[in-house]
């Protein structure tokens, strides 16, 4: 790898941070369009993972977030999403009700068992089963 890839954050907001059983996935309305994901951004330069991901969260869904943990790969590090990208997915919570904005036309809550039934973002695919098994024991 040349040069730092510049990182992403994605929330995994769950119904409950300490016994989670339903994480939601957003739709894209930009491209890919109709794609589903974790929803996120890019961190800005001098902002905190965690601080990039609230401001982002507000942004597309018009929600407060509480940020938990991280969630990474079981080979360590961060999710690679391309050359130039790379992502950290971190559980959070929220007392309001999600609202789509411009990026995303759809929301939906999802069990483990429900996971599967979205055509997920190549980058989110990898972390699904992480998440499932997240889902499954209440981490």
């Amino acid at each position: 790898m040349t040069g730092a890839r510049r990182l992403v954050v994605g929330a995994l907001i769950v119904n409950d941070l300490t016994q989670p059983t339903r994480v939601l996935a957003a739709r894209r309305s930009t491209p890919p369009v109709g794609r589903w994901e974790f929803p996120g951004g890019k961190v800005e330069f001098g902002e905190s993972p965690q601080t990039a991901l609230v401001r982002e969260i507000w942004e597309e869904l018009e929600v407060s977030v509480d940020v938990g943990r991280r969630l990474d790969p079981t080979s360590g590090g961060r999710w690679p999403i391309s050359d130039s990208l790379e992502m950290e997915l971190w559980w959070c919570s929220t007392s309001g009700e999600p609202k789509p904005g411009d990026s995303h036309d759809e929301l939906r809550w999802l069990t483990a068992d429900e996971l599967g039934s979205v055509e997920w973002l190549e980058a989110d695919l990898d972390a699904l089963v992480l998440v499932a098994e997240g889902l499954r024991s209440g981490r």
